[in-house]
């Protein structure tokens, strides 16, 4: 069996392939951890009554979208637990002998972390069933009528999964994790402690105004939030004195293309299209995602769901429209025979 798509780490720490500036900034510690407000209150619950009890906390599962904290959640576990933490991914667990290597390396105590958990095959997923439920792994020897199963005893550890589809998780998977719960999309007031925390590890001189300007068009996700922070702290080093205001954030996050709304160069296309090309809609998602040159599953997954949630776009049993915000963001007037706002149960309605 080989150990493959997995990396042991110290608790706390992330990924080695990122760089260690990008590690810096996540959190530590729960207490570290800005927003999820309710999620820290069940998660600490659970982590002190394990820590009392002297065993491994219960199963995690982490949903939500990307770069909202999931990885840095299951550090935090490991921390908090003062474990080890091992890392994979389930679209590198081809074979269920990939799982197998993993779960038979792992002490005590060990926290297993599973990025895109869903994307695990049917055949690995069904060895993750006894493993979960009472720490022991079915391995079958041999072939034929001369094949043979054993069971594996397994250390008790910690499996956290991480997921931004939840819906692809099948019932008996879900149903064997101890504590599931959904990450939301931040404010604009955690984004901001969140910039500024950043700043200070980053070591970048930011004041008041220049970081909730930087959190403002950060879409709630931090993980947006730290990487305008970097471009803004760039161009405050190449263009201006270093310091962060709310004029230099304007001019450097305008420089990079995000606007007011937080909106990119793809965002903005996406709008236009609509507006402009197709009168305001409605059109299909496919003749959409050519007319920008990106592929439909890329419009529908990363650029829509914000859009929606701005209120610029709506989906209908014809296809997609563009409210009048859409337009007066634009800068647009809506066009003659552009259609009206359709009726509330219509709107997110797919094609």
């Amino acid at each position: 069996m080989r150990e493959e798509g997995l990396e042991r780490v110290v608790a706390g720490s992330a990924d080695p392939v990122e760089s260690a500036e990008e590690v810096t900034l996540r959190p530590r510690r729960l207490e570290d951890f800005v927003g999820q407000r309710q999620l820290k209150e069940h998660l600490e619950i659970v982590l002190e009554a394990a820590r009392r009890r002297g065993q491994p906390a219960d199963h995690v599962l982490l949903a939500g979208p990307p770069g909202l904290g999931k990885t840095s959640m299951a550090g935090i576990v490991a921390n908090e637990m003062g474990a080890s933490l091992r890392i994979t991914s389930g679209p590198a667990l081809v074979r269920a002998g990939d799982l197998a290597a993993i779960l038979t390396n792992l002490v005590e105590g060990d926290v297993l972390f599973v990025d895109e958990i869903h994307r695990l095959g049917r055949a690995v997923e069904e060895i993750l069933y006894p493993a979960m439920e009472d720490f022991q792994l079915d391995i079958v020897l041999g072939k034929g009528p001369s094949a043979r199963s054993i069971r594996l005893d397994l250390p008790r550890f910690t499996l956290v999964g991480a997921t931004t589809r939840t819906g692809l998780i099948t019932g008996p998977l879900r149903d064997r994790f101890g504590f599931v719960a959904r990450l939301d999309f931040y404010d604009p007031v955690d984004l901001d402690a969140i910039v500024r925390r950043s700043a200070t590890i980053l070591g970048v001189e930011i004041d008041q105004a220049g970081s909730a300007e930087v959190a403002r068009r950060s879409r709630g996700t931090p993980r947006i939030a730290n990487r305008l922070l970097k471009r803004v702290r760039d161009f405050a080093e190449v263009r201006s004195d270093g310091r962060i205001s709310a004029d230099v954030a304007r001019a450097g996050l305008a420089l990079f293309g995000v606007d007011e709304l937080g909106l990119d160069k793809v965002d903005r296309a996406i709008l236009s299209a609509v507006c402009s090309r197709f009168g305001g809609g409605p059109v299909g998602l496919s003749t959409l995602a050519v007319s920008v040159g990106e592929e439909t599953d890329t419009v529908e997954d990363v650029y829509e769901p914000f859009l929606l949630q701005l209120g610029l776009l709506m989906r209908t049993p014809r296809g997609r429209v563009a409210t009048p915000a859409a337009w007066r963001h634009l800068g647009l007037e809506a066009a003659a025979g552009a259609p009206p706002p359709l009726a509330r149960e219509t709107l997110f309605s797919e094609e």
